[in-house]
Formats: structure tokens, sequence, C-alpha cells
């Protein structure tokens, strides 16, 4: 079976992980430091908090953004269920925007005319969920735009993006947004195994993002409401979490920093030569804007209208060819859990057609062009 997604681990990750199980130091030590030191200087942000997992990522964003009780939060429809549901671990409710239908992102005037409704009848979200998916930035000028006329926080879901560009500035430096997310998960163009990143500019919303992977605790004098006991002393002035990432897990993540740049290239030149292979049949690769330059952890298709076979038929027959193909995602409104608070079918037309025909095709670094070329042979055969 050739998977959609897997990791890449070398010898240089593997020394790196085992250098830091014979330390002094299996969590809360420098690698994690260290490790938040590599991404903030990559993506060019002042400060990078890890976490454990790339929801626990989210969840802290939308608590540091002041999303609680009675607060609405708008995501795509489009996305994992995490992107919507970090509203809900808030005690805040969810929305959704469609998206356009050629790049499966958030759709920038839907955004802009659902914010103008909004402010008219006095529901405004308290922030905003911009999924980057399969690692192609938004319009996140326009959305930033849109988002700052009306006080609105913009958190960037970029579990899929980490390398990725938009105008010229790495996806992370939050030049128009509060926060910005990443996922180390194993199939994500990064791993940590599980693991997560928020970057922010902001030094009150860093602090808080830390406080709430540590329950609350602080051992900084300054933040504290009185003078310590000794030093032992610390106090929990607030609510968090244990939401703590260990020092192996970083390790592995520096390694895996070192790589980013072979990993972006070698996924761009294959999906630049699945564009070329493809060009003859009846699918349509998402569409790529200019100015933005994806982090390509996934290549979805749509099968084109008319295809006189069905996704599905197409999905069995790739699956039953040894090809581990995928469909991200089904939209989020459209779960059980959801529709019990009062989502429908045809709540957001264009993100469920677009599920009704979207495919994801393997896409990983360490792909050979002999699998791609399997890849290909078995789609064309699924089609015909």
């Amino acid at each position: 079976m050739i998977p959609y997604g897997r990791q890449w681990i070398n010898d240089d990750d593997i020394d790196a992980v085992i250098e830091v199980l014979r330390s002094d130091w299996l969590t809360q030590g420098p690698s994690i430091a260290a490790f938040e030191a590599s991404v903030a200087s990559r993506v060019g942000a002042k400060h990078a908090v890890a976490v454990s997992s790339g929801t626990a990522a989210l969840h802290l964003a939308v608590l540091a953004a002041g999303v609680g009780p009675g607060d609405v939060v708008w995501t795509s429809p489009i996305t994992f269920v995490a992107s919507a549901n970090c509203a809900l671990y808030a005690g805040a409710s969810v929305g959704f925007v469609d998206i356009e239908p050629d790049t499966a992102l958030i759709d920038a005037e839907q955004l802009e005319f659902k914010l103008a409704v909004a402010a008219e009848t006095g529901v405004l979200p308290k922030a905003i969920v911009v999924v980057h998916l399969a690692g192609q930035p938004c319009d996140m000028a326009r959305i930033g735009a849109a988002a700052s006329r009306y006080g609105v926080a913009v958190i960037e879901d970029a579990a899929h993006a980490i390398g990725g560009s938009y105008a010229g500035a790495p996806v992370g430096a939050c030049e128009y947004s509060d926060m910005t997310t990443f996922s180390f998960h194993p199939v994500k163009v990064v791993t940590t195994g599980e693991g997560g990143m928020i970057t922010t500019n902001d030094d009150l919303l860093a602090e808080k993002l830390r406080l709430g992977r540590t329950h609350g605790i602080t051992r900084d004098p300054s933040l504290m409401t009185r003078e310590p006991d000794g030093p032992w002393y610390y106090e929990q002035v607030s609510l968090g979490y244990n939401y703590r990432i260990t020092d192996f897990q970083c390790a592995l993540g520096i390694s895996q920093m070192r790589r980013l740049d072979e990993f972006l290239a070698r996924r761009a030149e294959l999906a630049t030569r699945y564009d070329e292979m493809l060009v003859d049949l009846p699918v349509s690769p998402l569409v790529q804007r200019d100015g933005r330059t994806s982090g390509w952890h996934l290549y979805v298709i749509n099968l084109q209208p008319g295809t006189h076979r069905s996704r599905r038929e197409v999905f069995d027959a790739l699956r039953a060819a040894g090809i581990g193909v995928n469909v991200h995602y089904i939209p989020v409104h459209l779960q059980p859990y959801y529709r019990a608070l009062g989502f429908e079918v045809g709540d957001f037309p264009v993100a469920e057609a677009y599920y009704d025909s979207a495919i994801t095709l393997p896409l990983y670094p360490a792909m050979s062009e002999a699998d791609q070329d399997a890849v290909v042979a078995a789609l064309r055969e699924a089609l015909s």
C-alpha cells in the first residue's frame, strides 16, 4: 500500500532523540525552548509556544483570544474537526464560512459579507479560525483587513502549511493575524510524533499561551500576587491545562526543522509532476493562487462533472490497487455532533459539492517517482 502521507525519519532524527533520552531532561528541559526558537526564527515570529498537539494549540489560541461562553467562532467547513471543536472546548458556539470552489479555502468575499451582516445584527464572532487547507495560505490580507474592521481576532490554522508563504511572508509570521497554530503529526510536513506550536508577535498572548499549557502555574515573581515564600514557590494565576510537549519530541522537531527545505522542495517537485501527469484526465487539482507558496501537505483532486464513475467507485478501485487515497475532509457541519447543534445539509453548498468529488492522492517526501507513476496509472485505470 502506498499511503497518502507518512513521516520521513533518518539517522540524524533518531540520534537527536537518543541524545535527549540519555540526558537529564525528558520534559520541561532545554530542547523545548530550542525547538520554539527554531520555529520562531524560520517563520519570523516574535514568540513560539510548543504544546502537545495541534488541537492543544488551537484550544489555547482561542482561549488566549478571550473566547468563552456566549461567544461565536467562525471557521471553514472543510477542515479537520479540531478547527471547530476548539471553540466548543472554550464554551463558545461555532459558525462556518463557505469555501472557494477551486481552492477549497475559506472564501474571503463570503467572509466580508457575513461579517457585515453580523455587525448589523450584533452577533459578530469573537474569532475566526482560518484554515490553510493542503498547505496553501488563504487570502490573508483581505481576511485580516475584514476582521480588523470589526475587531475580530484571527487565528491561522496552519497545521498543513509550515514552510508556506503569502505575499513573501512566511506562514506563521502573523502579519495579518493574532496567532498561527501548527501541527507536527506524523503525516504533516514536519513531525514530532504528536505536537503543536502557536506563534504570535503579541507579548500578552504569548504569556497567556505559556500559562495555559502548564496548568496556569508560574514561577515568575512578576506574575505573582505576593512575594515568594522561597525558591520552591509557585502560583496558579489562571486555569490552565497539561498541554506540555516532551524534550525528546522537541529534539525530533529540531532535527526535522533542519530538513524543512528538503521536505518542501521534494513535495513541490512531486506536486508539479502530478500536475503534468494528470493534465489529460477528468480531474481538477486545487488551484494555486499567485503570490502564495504552498507547504504541499496534501495533493487533492476533484473529479470533474460528468465523469462516468462516481467518487466512491474511483476511491474503491484505487484502494484495491494498493493506493492509500483518502478524503480531506468531510464537511464539519455534516458530522452528527454538529447536525445535533442545528446544522443541515445545504447550509454550505460549495463545501458540500467539493466533498462529493474530492480525493487526496499520496504525497510525501520519501515517495519515489515509481510510486507516483503507480498512483497515476491506477487513477487512469480507475477512471476508465
